[in-house]
């Protein structure tokens, strides 16, 4: 992940000492017994009695074996028990640390608890993928140093001394660091950023806050730091609206674990455990499913939701082979030590009723090789009901599209439950890594908001294909936005959004119909690496009094000559395109409000239409995209004067026409006021001669092997606007199953695959089966050449019928409509 800072701060290195003081202790806890626990041999749970030599060693190993290990498959947890440690050691990759306290001054590191970023020349922009929580760090030197960048929360800390938040190069320059997040702690001194570029904090305190580069954001902090947006680069908001922190593992008085689960809390200011404990219950650890890799399935995970458990995950990796299924309210899921969640075959993830009070924690998810349409979704469908009193919250959640490995999903996040609460989300499609590249590790959203009344802190998104972020629901809030929009574009060709009208796709895009929401503190970035692309507007949102934003950024890292983001929000704002002049890299907008100003401006007219039959009943139209000054929302289609359909994309499918019949069309363009252009030019085109009927598909459902967000019911819906698809590369035994729910007779099979025209089998064959189990032999087999594949064969009698994909190619097998003739 490239990152370019504005200018190198210098500061004197500071030497840290470890004392060389042992415990006085009688009875020593051997060390052996520190991997021994309920949670397996990745977690370490430390005693203050046992050898600070021997908890040296294993933490000093760790972090030799994790410190530069980006992608590594190894993961750690090291729990601290009450009490305090004579320790001075670095945090590396895939490394939680926490205290088993009830409150952060239970366990007290004396000597040096850090995270540096020596094994890149004190670069900090790939320090990703680790924690520190729940503890005291008493620095020998004066000073903790973490110099992170994304997915390294940082929470109910009390750092008593001062606070860096970067490292030094080898000329002792700031080296980079970009990104990170502070939560529920106290820093007694000076918290330095210095190279910093953005960073998070909500909730905290300290003695002094000293500077920032480009976007920094405090939430219900209680000594903030002065200044006024853009420079400094602060955005304050005094209050925390609503939240709910962390649950935590801890250990109570008589030595049990338990979960604790912090309360919702509303309109707060500074730590929730200032004036003694965080208001919240106790879960006992029986009352959790532990799961462990390699033994744990998704099948026991499921069964013991079913019957009322939490569960925790210990650290390793998980291969999922079914989705993990939340379906009580109150639930639990807690990680702990990074542990990675991976859907083999193209499911999701994890997915979330429409209940209250779930609460998700400290989980990476990896997309797999096979596409999912979601890796992580909370509620399904448009939800109605209101979980104001007790919402979902998701707290230090990763999700990764490649990287680790190659993988793929339409969508990382998405929310269709209303008030949700998040607090940490990275959500990342990998510039860097395995499967990287444009089309390998394809991810078109990030993440997706459904539901009303979501709130979001601390919301990291980067690299997807089309929009980052893409918020449909009313009432939305998010509090600082940190977002690279894709480094890997080939072309301006392949990135144009509103139906190929506008150059790229906003990272934040709240949609037009939204009346209702409100962002602080919002940084887009850039390094076009590829291509000399453009991106029209970083942030896109309408026009409504209810739409508020709060100091936005754009910045130019880097990238190839021609490339910039031209505008801040809706075509106002100054283009960033190089690393000089100043205003070249950097342009900012202090205060966006929407003013209800209606839009009375029509698009312009669509152009080139064309009408070309496709079947008897059938005919096919495309035309040249409309353009509008807010943005072109759809087409209507009029069929000789009168209005035949809509759609959104510039392409259309009449069918249920009459054989050896000429039909003409116009089209207009439609925006989200309701402005209608004037009608396209006049195409015509006659049905193909009638020959055999095709089957009335009422009723009818499809299946296939494997599924992706282009799901088999779009093989039967009648629009050519929407297609199955495979959702990877054609290979054999590829299949796809209709169900016709009763025995038809027919003789032939049409796979129209127009408009993906390079998505047809390469080869293929058709089974027939009248209970769906016991198929026989192929009826016919064959291979396709062009985008409509037409199978006949002797009259055939049957319930069901397959095809199976016997080619290889490295398109995607897809296919928008499949008809059967009698």
């Amino acid at each position: 992940m490239l990152k370019k800072v504005v200018s190198a701060v210098s500061i004197l290195a500071i030497a840290l000492s470890i004392s060389a003081v042992k415990p006085a202790v009688t009875e020593a806890a051997p060390i052996s017994e520190a991997n021994s626990t309920i949670f397996g041999p990745n977690v370490y749970v430390f005693d203050p009695t046992m050898a600070a030599a021997d908890i040296q060693n294993i933490t000093s190993s760790v972090f030799s074996s994790l410190e530069s290990s980006e992608f590594s498959s190894d993961r750690k947890a090291f729990l601290f028990k009450p009490g305090s440690y004579n320790l001075n050691f670095n945090v590396g990759f895939y490394t939680q640390v926490s205290g088993l306290g009830q409150n952060p001054n239970d366990v007290n590191i004396n000597g040096g608890l850090n995270i540096n970023a020596d094994w890149d020349n004190g670069n900090a922009t790939r320090n990703f993928w680790r924690s520190i929580e729940n503890l005291s760090i008493t620095p020998s030197g004066g000073t903790t140093q973490i110099a992170v960048s994304q997915a390294a929360p940082l929470r109910r800390l009390h750092i008593k001394g001062n606070l860096d938040l970067f490292d030094f190069d080898a000329n002792w320059n700031a080296g980079w660091a970009s990104g990170g997040f502070l939560a529920d702690s106290i820093v007694d001194n000076a918290v330095v950023p210095a190279s910093q570029q953005q960073w998070f904090s909500r909730n905290s305190q300290w003695g002094s806050w000293a500077n920032g580069v480009w976007n920094m954001v405090f939430v219900g902090v209680t000594n903030p730091p002065a200044g006024q947006f853009p420079d400094p680069p602060y955005t304050v908001v005094d209050r925390t609206p609503v939240i709910r922190e962390k649950p935590y593992l801890y250990i109570n008085g008589a030595g049990q674990y338990q979960v604790f689960v912090p309360s919702l809390q509303s309109n707060t200011q500074g730590v929730s455990w200032a004036n003694g404990q965080t208001p919240g219950q106790s879960v006992s650890i029986d009352q959790f499913y532990i799961a462990r890799p390699g033994t744990s399935s998704a099948a026991d995970m499921n069964t013991a939701l079913s019957q009322g458990k939490h569960l925790l995950f210990t650290p390793g990796i998980y291969h999922l082979s079914d989705t993990i299924r939340i379906t009580n309210a109150n639930t639990v899921v807690l990680g702990i030590g990074i542990p990675t969640l991976i859907p083999d075959n193209g499911k999701t993830a994890i997915s979330v009723n429409d209940v209250d009070g779930v609460k998700i924690a400290g989980l990476t998810i990896d997309a797999g090789p096979v596409n999912s349409p979601s890796l992580l979704e909370v509620g399904a469908g448009a939800s109605t009901l209101s979980h104001a009193g007790n919402p979902t919250s998701l707290h230090d959640i990763t999700l990764r599209t490649g990287g680790a490995s190659a993988g793929r999903n339409d969508t990382g996040l998405k929310i269709n439950s209303n008030d949700v609460i998040a607090d940490q989300l990275w959500i990342w499609r990998a510039d860097h890594g395995a499967g990287a590249g444009w089309t390998s590790n394809a991810s078109k959203n990030g993440l997706i908001v459904n539901g009303n009344n979501v709130t979001i802190y601390g919301l990291f998104n980067e690299h997807h294909n089309e929009y980052q972020t893409l918020w449909n629901g009313n009432g939305g809030r998010v509090y600082f936005y940190q977002s690279e929009i894709p480094y890997d574009v080939p072309n301006q060709a392949a990135w144009m959004s509103k139906n190929g009208s506008v150059n790229g796709y906003a990272s934040y895009k709240v949609a037009d119909n939204v009346t209702s929401h409100e962002a602080w503190g919002l940084g887009v970035y850039s390094y076009f690496r590829d291509a000399a692309v453009k991106l029209e507007s970083a942030i896109e949102v309408p026009n409504a009094p209810g739409v508020k934003l709060h100091h936005a950024t754009t910045i130019w890292l880097s990238g190839t000559a021609g490339s910039e983001i031209t505008h801040i929000i809706n075509n106002t704002g100054g283009r960033v395109y190089a690393n000089s002049p100043a205003a070249a890299m950097r342009q900012t907008l202090s205060e966006f409000a929407g003013t209800g100003t209606a839009d009375t401006q029509a698009p312009s007219t669509p152009a080139n239409l064309t009408a070309a039959a496709a079947s008897s009943s059938s005919i096919n139209l495309n035309w040249t995209a409309a353009t509008d000054n807010v943005s072109v929302t759809g087409y209507e289609i009029y069929r000789g004067g009168t209005l035949a359909g809509t759609t959104a994309t510039t392409s259309y499918s009449d069918s249920s026409l009459t054989a050896a019949t000429a039909y003409s069309y116009t089209v207009k363009a439609k925006d989200a006021a309701g402005n209608l252009s004037a009608a396209s030019n006049t195409a015509t085109a006659t049905t193909q001669a009638g020959s055999a009927a095709s089957l009335d598909r009422s009723g009818w459902t499809a299946t296939s092997s494997p599924t992706s967000g282009d799901v088999p019911a779009n093989l039967l819906d009648g629009s050519m606007s929407t297609r199955w698809s495979t959702g990877t590369a054609m290979v054999p035994g590829q299949s796809f199953t209709v169900d016709m729910k009763a025995v038809k007779s027919f003789k032939k099979i049409v796979m129209d695959s127009t408009g993906s025209d390079g998505d047809y089998p390469r080869g293929y064959e058709v089974y027939v089966s009248n209970d769906g189990s016991n198929w026989g032999s192929a009826v016919v087999t064959g291979s396709g050449s062009g985008p409509v594949v037409t199978a006949t064969f002797a009259v055939q009698s049957a319930r069901y019928i397959k095809v199976v994909q016997t080619g290889n190619a490295t398109s995607w097998w897809s296919i928008r409509e499949v008809n059967l003739y009698n």
